[in-house]
């Protein structure tokens, strides 16, 4: 395996293996990612049996690790019981998909503490609910619950690096819980990755939060917004205020290691092949 495989998220409409992994050689992917419910909904839709074993199949066979994103609605800090109810049948949905195919991770955003609730209360929350699904991964080829920040909108419960650690203590560090780091989010939210050593600062605070080793995924998208606007409004690798340097300077650091890196940029297919050729031209030679 490359010391970082670039890929991308891609469509699986039509089938996880026709549509999606055709969609990832076009792209050149090395590692891939899909949703296997509709994002912006609340269904729970079974998987294609068919599918789902080629799609694991031919991941396993050209050595692709495969990772679920889950819905955008899920948010465990709702002030909202039916909400709540409903994220915990999405993520464990997702949670139980990823598993049937293969997938290596499942990233669920961290949500907010909606109604103008206090953040330990919206926390407290997360741990009554979030825990148990946690403590059901229980077989060894069980997906690693990814948590990802937000770019700091609204009552955001975690959109800094060291927001990591209040999630992580309300979860009790679980053992099959990670991070996937969103460039452009934690850009937007304050850490500047394009400043003079940028990104290895924001790294170091990361391990510093969590330990090292819970880096499982990132997201590399470049930012249109400037650092700290809190706007999560993504740009073309080396086409945004991140800009290239920074995104060298990520392959480099000791805790990416081994770590893929996952485009959801703008631009289509042909956008997102260059997308996955710049990295690749940007990561070291091993």
């Amino acid at each position: 395996m490359k010391r970082n495989p670039v890929g991308g998220h891609v469509p699986v409409a039509g089938g996880l293996a026709k549509v999606g992994l055709t969609y990832a050689r076009e792209m050149a992917a090395e590692a891939v990612q899909v949703f296997v419910a509709n994002p912006r909904g609340w269904a729970t839709p079974a998987g294609n049996p068919a599918q789902d074993e080629a799609f694991r199949a031919q991941c396993a066979a050209a050595g692709i690790p495969a990772y679920v994103h889950a819905p955008y609605l899920i948010n465990f800090g709702s002030h909202t019981a039916a909400t709540v109810e409903r994220s915990v049948e999405s993520l464990r949905h997702s949670l139980r998909r990823a598993r049937a195919i293969g997938a290596l991770g499942v990233v669920v955003h961290t949500g907010s503490a909606t109604g103008g609730r206090p953040r330990a209360q919206a926390l407290a929350q997360v741990r009554e609910h979030m825990l148990p699904l946690l403590e059901e991964l229980t077989h060894e080829d069980d997906p690693f619950l990814l948590l990802e920040s937000t770019a700091g909108q609204g009552s955001s419960l975690c959109s800094r690096t060291w927001d990591f650690g209040p999630y992580f203590e309300a979860l009790d560090a679980h053992p099959r819980l990670g991070i996937c780091l969103d460039t452009c989010h934690v850009f937007a939210a304050g850490h500047d990755l394009a400043g003079p050593g940028g990104t290895k600062e924001t790294l170091d605070l990361l391990v510093d939060t969590v330990g090292a080793g819970r880096l499982k995924l990132i997201h590399a998208n470049d930012s249109e917004a400037e650092v700290g606007a809190r706007k999560d409004r993504h740009a073309n690798i080396g086409r945004g205020h991140i800009g290239r340097e920074a995104f060298a300077e990520l392959f480099t650091h000791p805790e990416t290691a081994g770590v893929p890196l996952i485009i959801e940029t703008p631009g289509g297919k042909e956008g997102h092949a260059a997308d996955v050729a710049l990295l690749k031209e940007l990561r070291p030679d091993p």
